[in-house]
């Protein structure tokens, strides 16, 4: 049985360990059901389910969730303007966005669609650096339509406690409080019923 405090209390009887935890006014709950024997530890069993959903909720909205976003040109853009919409892809795909750049034509534009096509390959060479092409140039009706991807995922944050701590639990099965979860045993098998120290996995 391990403390409140991380103390190895070693292997004591389910019934003693239950009165010391609540001689503390704390749980005794089961870390490591699947160990043979299991662990046991005391701690305020509330709390720490709290916390945990606390550090869940926080895990997930480090997440980044992928976007596409669109940006619109005309196949005789102007260079200022090819700039400008440049930037703002480039803070697209910084940010882990896919970003799909439509050319859009109208009435006798139709004729020259290799002008589109030419400003599309334009820009993709532009930003090699950051992006690469998930889908090439391809006509759909009046518009030439192509799909970039960053060239660079966001890295996932380095150390992250609350997913060590998920992968423990469904390692070794989720924490439950003993006294709720099993019957205490009768008086007289107190000594065949034991609490092991053993190291967390």
């Amino acid at each position: 049985m391990v403390g409140d405090d991380g103390e190895q209390l070693g292997i004591l009887p389910t019934r003693e360990a239950l009165m010391r935890a609540r001689e503390q006014g704390l749980d005794l709950v089961e870390v490591a059901p699947t160990s043979r024997p299991p662990v046991c530890r005391i701690m305020d069993f509330g709390k720490y389910k709290y916390e945990k959903s606390k550090k869940e909720k926080a895990a997930r909205k480090r997440q980044h969730q992928v976007v596409v976003k669109e940006i619109k040109m005309r196949p005789k853009i102007e260079t200022h303007d090819y700039e400008f919409k440049k930037k703002h892809i480039v803070e697209f795909l910084e940010h882990g966005d896919k970003v799909k750049v439509t050319v859009q034509f109208r009435g006798r534009e139709m004729a020259h669609t290799d002008l589109g096509r030419e400003l599309l390959n334009q820009l993709t060479a532009d930003l090699e650096s950051v992006a690469k092409v998930e889908a090439p140039p391809r006509q759909e009706g009046r518009m030439m339509i192509l799909l970039l991807t960053p060239v660079l995922t966001r890295k996932k944050p380095a150390g992250d406690k609350a997913e060590k701590a998920d992968k423990r639990s469904k390692e070794d099965g989720q924490p439950r409080n003993v006294a709720d979860a099993a019957p205490e045993p009768p008086a007289g098998d107190e000594d065949s019923e034991q609490v092991p120290t053993g190291e967390r996995s």
